[in-house]
């Protein structure tokens, strides 16, 4: 369904105040606005390296259709970086613990894999998932840092939002951008609004809109139908660092001659850093090897 085009979620950020002057008080220029872009931009970079070294618990909702009042998939996640990705561990289905027994060949699977992966033989065969991995994350930093010329900012002032002030800033497609790959050209077919933790220079929350069909294969494969929405939320899960904590999407469209929808709401809690592969795969080996019986949480 296209869902790269939401990686547009990784803009705006603060910048210093200006002596006298309140954040509630202060305007944004259009030149202020560009700069608060650089350095949220310059913030999304370095959170998206940490991310590769936190776990996180995850709760996925699926629903089939909009208006569907019961869900087809209610699943909750430990979630756990493996250098190539991230290995999905279920803890619940639909709010019940997994059997204890399930749980623990879960992270037996896991932990063989890894051991494998990082033995010497292993490194050979991951090596094109290292560099299948490795194009996902350069195209992910193209598309970002790709805002500065892909969408005019406007200023819309703050906004209390979960008791804090933010600047709330409007995101419309430039005309004049030339997009450098598939994956920028995306943005000329979705609007965004966003608000910003300015002092941090971090991206709180963000609701993306399509305004305008997005075709892939001239039409053919499939196409992404106007209307579509894609909601991002981040907080601060440790000093400097901010993480997602909810990604929303509603989405229709056609893959093929199929229709197709997606209404799924994931939420991320309990962030912890365990480091690269090497140390995830020593603290699934203590947890296995504790006479404790296994969590289910980090």
């Amino acid at each position: 369904m296209g869902l790269a085009v939401f990686t547009l979620a990784l803009a705006m950020g603060g910048a210093a105040w200006p002596p006298g002057a309140s954040p509630e008080d202060r305007l944004l220029t259009p030149a202020g606005l560009r700069e608060l872009l650089d350095r949220v931009i310059a913030n999304q970079h370095r959170d998206d390296a940490m991310l590769e070294e936190y776990e996180r618990v995850e709760r996925r909702q699926i629903r089939r259709h909009e208006k569907d009042t019961s869900l087809s998939e209610d699943k909750t996640f430990r979630v756990l970086p493996t250098g190539t990705g991230r290995a999905r561990i279920e803890i619940e289905n639909y709010g019940r613990a997994v059997d204890p027994a399930l749980y623990r060949r879960q992270l037996q699977t896991l932990e063989q894999t890894l051991a494998a992966d990082l033995s010497l033989a292993g490194q050979a065969r991951q090596k094109q998932a290292a560099e299948k991995y490795a194009k996902k994350a350069q195209d992910r930093e193209e598309m970002v840092n790709a805002l500065r010329d892909a969408y005019h900012l406007t200023w819309l002032g703050r906004e209390t939002y979960h008791g804090r002030a933010l600047a709330k800033i409007h995101f419309e497609p430039n005309p004049d951008y030339k997009p450098t790959s598939r994956n920028t050209s995306l943005f000329a077919n979705v609007r965004a609004t966003v608000w910003v933790d300015e002092a941090a220079g971090q991206l709180v929350r963000l609701d993306a809109e399509i305004f305008r069909d997005i075709s892939f294969g001239g039409g053919v494969i499939g196409k992404v139908y106007r209307g579509g929405r894609f909601v991002l939320e981040q907080m601060e899960i440790a000093p400097g660092i901010w993480l997602p904590t909810l990604y929303d999407s509603n989405l229709s469209g056609r893959k093929f001659l199929f229709s197709a929808e997606l209404h799924e709401r994931t939420q991320m809690s309990s962030y912890r850093r365990v480091g690269r592969p090497q140390e995830v795969l020593a603290a699934l080996r203590r947890e296995l090897s504790s006479e404790t019986p296994a969590r289910s949480d980090p």
